[in-house]
């Protein structure tokens, strides 16, 4: 029986990077694609914040805004360690648009149907379909496809 790949001090760094930048343009497209819609980008950190403190969120202040930054860059390094994670064991590598783009689904459904569910968030009625549509293609555009792109170039064997 093959053993499980350890995660090397290389695929942990190539994993913290991807989360920053993954989470980043994660949030850029939430704080525009909201912003729009007239929600403060301090609402929208407060409320990730709220799925761990509940209503006190909204009334913190500038500290509710950074714990739910703080905890946004926590879930985007975690989702990219995993896919990083995984594509050592899978050769996902191998096909990064497909694996990208089911891995921002797989994303999206994780969070929504057990991660929120199990937070002060709660089980949210399915948004009407812009926003449905804008969470599910941030997902696979910002996230999955990135991360598979990054995982490609970074932890895939040396062909010689």
């Amino acid at each position: 029986m093959k053993a499980a790949p350890v995660a090397s001090p290389k695929v942990m760094k190539v994993a913290f990077w991807a989360g920053l930048l993954v989470g980043t343009l994660d949030i850029a497209d939430a704080l525009i694609f909201y912003g729009i819609r007239g929600v403060p980008a301090t609402r929208i950190l407060q409320g990730i914040a709220f799925g761990l403190i509940g209503n006190s969120a909204f009334t913190l202040g500038n500290p509710s805004v950074i714990l739910g930054l703080l905890l946004h860059y926590f879930i985007a390094i975690t989702v990219a360690a995993i896919y990083m994670l995984v594509s050592l064991s899978i050769p996902l590598w191998r096909q990064p648009w497909l694996s990208g783009t089911l891995y921002g689904i797989a994303v999206y459904t994780v969070m929504n149907y057990m991660v929120l569910p199990l937070s002060h968030v709660g089980l949210r009625p399915i948004p009407s379909w812009i926003p449905l549509l804008n969470g599910i293609a941030a997902l696979i555009l910002l996230v999955g496809i990135p991360l598979a792109l990054i995982a490609r170039r970074y932890l895939t064997p040396r062909r010689s």
